[in-house]
């Protein structure tokens, strides 16, 4: 079925599905825009005609993935507390174009050369104030629906990318991303990779995660805070991918954001370094 690996396309892209579920466990929405796949040039036709073969030309433009492994959090964004969470997951991308995740739908709009853009659907999980006892009294910030855009361009093994996202319901808020991911091939099997990004948000949902109202100070006994928009946090990541066969790949990574501005700020925060750590196995179909 598979005639060679692209691992570099298969680390880039699981990169960015372990992106998306970190991005979900931490509460701040779902904007990654691709998931585990695989190039269109990894499958061939049968070899020849039979009368399945429309069925079997028909399944080949579908890409699917499925794993499982676990992951290390903090309780919410600017928890001094960790949780380990178990991460099954499914992936599905049909003709490279549209990509289903755990975390949403992923569109490619447009490519030319180096540059890409991206149409992004998903949600935001939100937060439960039984997450932590530090949280208590402050309320749910409740789950909504996200809509997003991502441009990158690609320029060796480097990409640079920009990321918007606009949560309906919920926080109701406008959060962006910049950064840069490098990914590097040590052998056939074996990809590293490095990110560095920067996150921003708009005043809604600044308040929403960081804030702390008149009502809200009553009820929890922390300081009334108003959190405005600007720069929230900078993180940081390296990952290893290791294609055990043309079906298997095992993925870890380690990261750390920082928080800053008026989210670092905030008496919502125990602690502004967040780590967290990733192990995955996949199997591609």
């Amino acid at each position: 079925m598979f005639t060679k690996i692209d691992s570099g396309l298969f680390a880039r892209r699981a990169s960015l599905a372990a992106m998306a579920i970190l991005l979900s466990a931490h509460s701040e929405g779902a904007l990654a825009a691709d998931a585990i796949a695989v190039d269109t040039d990894d499958f061939t036709p049968p070899p020849e005609p039979s009368r399945f073969g429309r069925i079997e030309r028909k399944l080949s433009d579908w890409h699917v993935v499925v794993g499982g492994g676990a992951i290390i959090v903090p309780k919410y964004e600017g928890s001094n507390e960790f949780k380990i969470m178990p991460v099954p997951f499914v992936t599905a991308t049909f003709l490279d174009t549209v990509t289903i995740d755990p975390t949403g739908a992923n569109i490619a709009v447009y490519e030319q050369g180096p540059f890409a853009f991206s149409a992004r659907l998903g949600y935001e999980m939100g937060r439960k104030e039984d997450d932590s006892d530090h949280l208590r009294g402050l309320g749910d910030v409740d789950m909504g629906a996200t809509v997003g855009v991502k441009a990158a361009a690609k320029f060796g093994p480097a990409e640079i990318f920009a990321q918007l996202g606009k949560t309906i319901g919920g926080s109701d808020g406008l959060e962006g991303r910049v950064g840069i991911e490098v990914t590097r091939p040590l052998s056939q099997s074996l990809m590293i990779g490095a990110s560095a990004s920067a996150v921003f948000a708009d005043e809604n949902y600044m308040q929403a995660y960081f804030g702390v109202t008149p009502e809200q100070s009553a009820r929890s006994g922390l300081a009334r805070y108003d959190a405005g928009a600007g720069l929230k946090r900078a993180d940081f990541s390296i990952s290893a991918t290791y294609m055990l066969d043309e079906s298997w790949m095992v993925r870890g990574e380690a990261g750390a954001g920082v928080l800053l501005g008026d989210a670092a700020d905030s008496p919502v925060v125990v602690e502004k370094i967040q780590p967290s750590g990733m192990l995955l196995v996949g199997y591609r179909f």
